[in-house]
């Protein structure tokens, strides 16, 4: 079943949502209209009754995200200047990613270049094509990286390599990526959809309650000290046994048999 916002769509699977970026005549470039329908398609995801426990990011066509759409800067009927938009429209729909209540895979299928390569880091897996690559662009027009992306590389790939990046404007292949630590696996591209598949389908099958806690403390880390990081482990462990799936997950394992999780 699809259901279509403007510039993205959802297809359902069952309990997997796979949210496409749906521009493809600019490689799904990020302009404000196709961020708010991608965060409106996250909204209609996340709903409780929606049943989906694992969303699936990608591109529709040729590319994943290939940057700002330069041609449609500011909001949505307006002039207003492009770092408006950045604050009433990108910055949203980041935060609202990172504080998303289920994982998130993003199977990146082409080019991911500027905010669009911030987007694909967001997910918790990140897949890409032997043919994708990811480039910071910014200093090729004279501006600096945004969308989050000088907080997340330095911690995902270290300063230097983050600098990089950004100074030189240089693509970084699929292969390379992989190779630095930035994603988690590279594959054919007749492979990528099916392999994000069977990997968000596993994950939804899982603790959901679980999986999204974990996706709350890996994000919070960095912001903590070693005794802070602690407090909220024993804070979130706490919550999580009382739920229904730490109580199968125990039983399955007195058992032996494999846990048939409910994500309550």
């Amino acid at each position: 079943m699809r259901t279509d916002f403007e510039r993205a769509y959802v297809e359902g699977h069952g309990t997997v949502a796979v949210l496409k970026l749906n521009h493809p005549e600019v490689l799904n470039a990020a302009s404000p209209k196709l961020v708010i329908g991608a965060a409106r398609a996250l909204d209609f995801i996340a709903k409780p009754d929606s049943g989906f426990r694992c969303v699936v990011l990608t591109g529709e066509g040729r590319g994943f995200c290939s940057g700002a759409n330069l041609a449609e800067r500011g909001e949505p009927g307006g002039e207003a200047p492009a770092f408006h938009a950045l604050e009433t429209v990108f910055h949203p729909f980041l935060r609202k990613m990172r504080d998303f209540p289920m994982p998130i895979v993003t199977a990146v299928n082409g080019a991911a270049a500027g905010v669009g390569m911030s987007m694909a880091l967001m997910g918790d897996l990140v897949l890409a094509a032997k043919s994708a690559y990811f480039l910071q662009a910014f200093a090729r027009i004279g501006l600096v990286p945004d969308g989050g992306s000088t907080w997340i590389l330095p911690r995902l790939i270290g300063l230097a390599r983050a600098r990089e990046l950004s100074l030189l404007a240089e693509r970084l292949p699929a292969e390379q990526a992989l190779q630095w630590g930035l994603i988690n696996r590279v594959l054919d591209e007749a492979e990528l959809l099916p392999e994000a598949m069977k990997l968000a389908q596993r994950i939804a099958d899982g603790p959901t309650l679980s999986l999204s806690a974990i996706r709350r403390l890996y994000w919070e880390s960095p912001h903590n000290t070693y005794e802070e990081q602690l407090d909220l482990e024993r804070t979130i462990q706490e919550k999580q046994g009382r739920t229904a799936d730490f109580a199968e997950g125990v039983r399955a394992f007195l058992e032996k048999r494999q846990a048939k999780f409910s994500g309550r």
